[in-house]
Protein backbone atom coordinates (compact mmCIF):
# COMPACT_ATOMS: atom_id res chain seq x y z
CA UNK A 1 0.00 0.00 0.00
CA UNK A 2 0.98 3.40 -1.29
CA UNK A 3 1.82 5.90 1.28
CA UNK A 4 -0.26 9.33 1.16
CA UNK A 5 1.30 12.59 1.76
CA UNK A 6 -1.37 14.38 3.69
CA UNK A 7 -0.10 17.75 3.80
CA UNK A 8 -2.58 20.50 4.92
CA UNK A 9 -2.12 23.31 2.28
CA UNK A 10 -2.41 26.39 3.85
CA UNK A 11 -4.37 29.50 1.89
CA UNK A 12 -1.74 31.69 0.42
CA UNK A 13 -3.37 34.86 2.24
CA UNK A 14 -2.47 33.05 5.78
CA UNK A 15 1.05 31.96 5.19
CA UNK A 16 1.58 35.68 4.06
CA UNK A 17 -0.25 36.66 6.82
CA UNK A 18 2.17 34.67 9.58
CA UNK A 19 5.43 36.28 7.66
CA UNK A 20 4.28 39.56 7.71
CA UNK A 21 3.45 38.89 11.97
CA UNK A 22 6.88 37.97 12.15
CA UNK A 23 8.34 40.64 10.01
CA UNK A 24 5.80 43.12 11.66
CA UNK A 25 6.89 41.77 15.20
CA UNK A 26 10.56 42.48 14.64
CA UNK A 27 9.47 46.37 13.03
CA UNK A 28 7.53 46.40 16.30
CA UNK A 29 10.62 45.98 18.25
CA UNK A 30 12.68 48.07 16.17
CA UNK A 31 9.88 50.87 16.62
CA UNK A 32 9.64 50.73 20.19
CA UNK A 33 13.42 50.48 20.61
CA UNK A 34 13.47 53.64 19.11
CA UNK A 35 10.69 55.11 21.06
CA UNK A 36 12.19 54.32 23.86
CA UNK A 37 16.04 55.85 22.71
CA UNK A 38 14.48 58.79 22.22
CA UNK A 39 12.05 59.47 24.37
CA UNK A 40 14.87 58.54 27.30
CA UNK A 41 18.03 60.28 25.57
CA UNK A 42 17.31 62.59 22.87
CA UNK A 43 13.45 64.20 24.02
CA UNK A 44 14.13 63.74 27.53
CA UNK A 45 12.22 66.28 29.54
CA UNK A 46 10.17 66.93 26.81
CA UNK A 47 7.08 65.66 28.23
CA UNK A 48 4.11 64.15 26.51
CA UNK A 49 5.12 65.81 23.20
CA UNK A 50 8.48 64.05 23.38
CA UNK A 51 6.65 60.68 23.63
CA UNK A 52 4.61 61.08 20.47
CA UNK A 53 7.74 62.82 18.48
CA UNK A 54 9.55 59.86 19.45
CA UNK A 55 6.76 57.31 18.39
CA UNK A 56 6.67 59.26 15.11
CA UNK A 57 10.43 58.51 14.84
CA UNK A 58 9.84 54.86 15.60
CA UNK A 59 7.20 54.43 13.52
CA UNK A 60 9.39 55.47 10.17
CA UNK A 61 12.31 53.08 11.47
CA UNK A 62 9.87 50.41 11.85
CA UNK A 63 8.40 51.60 8.33
CA UNK A 64 10.99 51.18 6.48
CA UNK A 65 12.24 47.93 7.78
CA UNK A 66 8.67 46.58 7.06
CA UNK A 67 8.84 47.71 3.68
CA UNK A 68 12.36 46.10 3.02
CA UNK A 69 11.35 42.75 4.55
CA UNK A 70 7.68 42.96 2.86
CA UNK A 71 9.24 42.92 -0.89
CA UNK A 72 11.65 40.51 0.16
CA UNK A 73 10.00 38.17 2.52
CA UNK A 74 6.43 38.79 3.04
CA UNK A 75 4.12 38.93 -0.11
CA UNK A 76 5.12 36.49 -2.66
CA UNK A 77 6.08 37.55 -6.25
CA UNK A 78 6.06 41.28 -4.70
CA UNK A 79 9.15 41.80 -5.75
CA UNK A 80 8.52 40.93 -9.62
CA UNK A 81 4.76 43.21 -9.29
CA UNK A 82 7.45 46.21 -8.32
CA UNK A 83 10.36 45.54 -10.32
CA UNK A 84 10.38 49.13 -12.31
CA UNK A 85 8.14 50.66 -9.99
CA UNK A 86 9.92 50.70 -6.83
CA UNK A 87 8.94 54.44 -6.26
CA UNK A 88 5.49 54.48 -6.77
CA UNK A 89 5.19 51.28 -5.00
CA UNK A 90 6.96 52.68 -1.55
CA UNK A 91 4.86 55.74 -2.17
CA UNK A 92 1.64 53.45 -1.67
CA UNK A 93 3.49 51.53 0.74
CA UNK A 94 4.18 54.77 2.58
CA UNK A 95 1.01 56.36 2.05
CA UNK A 96 -0.81 53.37 3.86
CA UNK A 97 2.01 53.90 6.41
CA UNK A 98 1.20 57.73 7.23
CA UNK A 99 -2.33 56.68 7.90
CA UNK A 100 -0.81 54.07 10.16
CA UNK A 101 0.94 56.82 11.79
CA UNK A 102 -2.04 59.38 12.47
CA UNK A 103 -3.90 56.24 13.75
CA UNK A 104 -0.54 55.51 16.00
CA UNK A 105 -0.15 59.21 16.63
CA UNK A 106 -4.04 59.54 17.86
CA UNK A 107 -3.91 56.13 19.74
CA UNK A 108 -0.71 56.95 21.81
CA UNK A 109 -2.40 60.98 22.50
CA UNK A 110 -5.74 59.43 23.90
CA UNK A 111 -3.98 56.08 25.33
CA UNK A 112 -1.64 58.57 27.54
CA UNK A 113 -4.63 60.43 28.70
CA UNK A 114 -5.92 57.64 29.82
CA UNK A 115 -3.16 55.56 31.63
CA UNK A 116 -0.81 58.27 31.99
CA UNK A 117 2.75 59.34 30.64
CA UNK A 118 4.48 56.64 32.45
CA UNK A 119 2.75 54.00 30.55
CA UNK A 120 3.69 54.89 27.01
CA UNK A 121 5.45 51.64 26.53
CA UNK A 122 1.71 49.49 27.36
CA UNK A 123 0.06 52.07 25.30
CA UNK A 124 2.38 51.49 22.17
CA UNK A 125 1.60 47.74 22.25
CA UNK A 126 -1.54 48.55 22.28
CA UNK A 127 -2.02 50.88 19.76
CA UNK A 128 0.58 48.68 17.42
CA UNK A 129 -1.59 45.68 17.15
CA UNK A 130 -4.37 47.92 16.21
CA UNK A 131 -2.18 49.80 13.84
CA UNK A 132 -0.71 46.26 12.53
CA UNK A 133 -4.33 45.43 11.69
CA UNK A 134 -4.96 48.05 9.48
CA UNK A 135 -0.85 47.60 8.09
CA UNK A 136 -1.47 44.45 6.72
CA UNK A 137 -5.37 44.87 5.69
CA UNK A 138 -4.59 47.88 3.64
CA UNK A 139 -1.32 46.62 1.95
CA UNK A 140 -2.37 43.33 1.07
CA UNK A 141 -5.69 45.15 -0.60
CA UNK A 142 -3.86 48.40 -2.37
CA UNK A 143 -0.53 46.76 -3.08
CA UNK A 144 -0.17 43.26 -2.88
CA UNK A 145 -3.18 42.04 -4.35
Amino acid sequence: MEKVDKKVAIPQVAEEFIRYLLVGGLAFVLDATVLYVFKNFVFEGFGRVGILLSAAIGFIAGLVFNYVFSILFVFNKARERVKGREVLSFAIFALVGVCGLLLTELGMYIGLLVLGDDMYILVKIIVSGVVFLWNFIARKVILFK
